[in-house]
């Protein structure tokens, strides 16, 4: 298959570079059947221009093919839950109304850093829905379900994976989520 979004990078399959990705989601790539797994690319960046403005402007990718991973922790009284929620990098998550009503939760807030790092066994500025923990729910903007192609982290700092948005609706525990994503600014 050939990426489309990948600017000045050259994508490559991404089940044929475990290396470039984190643990965790390569053992998803592994698990996905063959039809699933052509569609996802990887490339290798420079760790350092991980963060999607930086690898937007050094590689050239236009930010509304750039999705944002973000996860969020709630609570309703004892019960912590986590969620992961995907908006277009010109976007931003409504994580106090959409996402709070969709856990359920009383209140809903950016897991924090050594947390979400912690738990889902990737890098902070490279975590990605691929390979989160069983029993996630994975939110997903139409906006980017929809995309011809979105880049997304790879796991690590030092990659991104490119795939078309309607193959992340095939990861366990992912939905579309009306409204998730709201206009920045």
């Amino acid at each position: 298959m050939m990426w489309s979004a990948t600017g000045t990078l050259t994508a490559h399959p991404a089940t044929q570079h475990p290396e470039l990705v984190a643990a965790p989601v390569s053992k998803v790539l592994q698990r996905l059947t063959h039809e699933l797994a052509v569609t996802i690319g990887v490339a290798e960046i420079d760790p350092a221009l991980a963060d999607t403005a930086a690898f937007c402007e050094r590689y050239d990718v236009a930010p509304d093919a750039s999705a944002n991973c973000v996860i969020v922790k709630g609570r309703r009284g004892g019960d912590v839950r986590f969620a992961a929620c995907l908006v277009l990098a010109t976007t931003r998550a409504d994580v106090n109304g959409v996402v709070r009503r969709r856990l359920d939760v009383r209140s809903a807030s950016f897991a924090p850093m050594d947390e979400a790092v912690a738990l889902t066994g990737m890098e902070y500025g490279g975590i990605t829905p691929v390979g989160l923990p069983d029993g996630w729910p994975i939110l997903v903007d139409p906006a980017v379900a929809q995309a011809p192609e979105v880049v997304i982290g790879g796991g690590v700092r030092g990659s991104k994976l490119f795939l078309p948005g309607e193959t992340l609706l095939e990861l366990p525990g992912a939905e579309v989520v009306e409204g998730l994503g709201r206009a920045l600014g």
